[in-house]
């Protein structure tokens, strides 16, 4: 697929994904989106891929909706037709992203360049891993527009930061900086600006060099682990375990470590 609105790199077991409509924000189109999800799919389905970073171009990192375009009756939301005609609007635009992203057990890493505001910020609540620059900024501002979070934020934001935290950002809309993101939990690092990519690309080496069956086995059971009772997920746990450890990474790691040498994982 050629891609005009994303960016899509992919090196040492590193997928990028960067969203490259700066002049608007990095606000999404319906190009944006198919592009998006095509490169999340290559890199969902690619052996050799280990770890996605999801980044963006200029000075915003993604704002949702692009209210100019909305504004013109060119948007994403539907205007003039009934709720009938529109209810499946969102599960067959934004909504396929989210939907991917719950599939992939490879992890999911936000670099927050800038803004993340609305739609955006719910964007970066998908990833697995939240590092950001210290220009990036923060908003569920649906509510600015007299709308609710419609891309998983009520989902994912509570997961993050708590329920009644998350409330006071969904009510308030109020925009926040990477240092209160730090503090409330929303992103694990804060970095200067101009390090954000090559501090995020180090994380992200340091994972794509580890058991990779043994990293996915545990983020599909961290996830699962969140909807089930702890007999369950002993079980799902017992069940992993059982697949880890006759990989051949799980002999490779007591076998250096007996050697006094750092493991050379293979990712089977």
């Amino acid at each position: 697929m050629e891609f005009e609105q994303i960016r899509y790199d992919k090196s040492e077991g590193i997928a990028t994904i960067t969203l490259n409509r700066p002049e608007r924000m990095n606000a999404f189109t319906p190009k944006m989106l198919d592009e998006w999800l095509a490169a999340l799919q290559d890199a969902h389905l690619d052996a050799e891929t280990r770890v996605i970073i999801l980044t963006a171009e200029g000075r915003g990192f993604c704002t949702g909706m692009d209210v100019q375009a909305q504004a013109q009756g060119q948007g994403l939301l539907p205007q003039g037709r009934s709720p009938a005609a529109a209810r499946n609007f969102l599960r067959d635009t934004v909504h396929r992203i989210p939907r991917l992203v719950a599939q992939l057990d490879k992890p999911y890493i936000a670099a927050v360049n800038g803004a993340a505001v609305g739609a955006g910020m719910d964007m970066a609540s998908m990833c697995d891993v939240r590092i950001a620059a210290d220009t990036a900024r923060f908003g569920m501002t649906y509510v600015r527009m007299g709308l609710i979070p419609g891309d998983g934020g009520c989902y994912y934001l509570p997961r993050i930061v708590g329920v009644a935290r998350a409330l006071d950002l969904i009510w308030s809309g109020r925009l926040f900086d990477a240092e209160e993101a730090l503090r409330i939990g929303y992103v694990s690092e804060v970095v200067p600006a101009d390090e954000l990519m090559a501090h995020s690309r180090e994380y992200a080496l340091k994972l794509a060099k580890g058991p990779a069956v043994a990293i996915q086995l545990a983020k599909r059971l961290v996830y699962r682990s969140l909807d089930v009772d702890v007999g369950q997920a002993l079980e799902m746990a017992q069940q992993a375990m059982t697949l880890a450890q006759n990989t051949e990474d799980a002999r490779e790691g007591p076998r250096a470590f007996v050697e006094k040498r750092e493991p050379e994982f293979k990712g089977r």
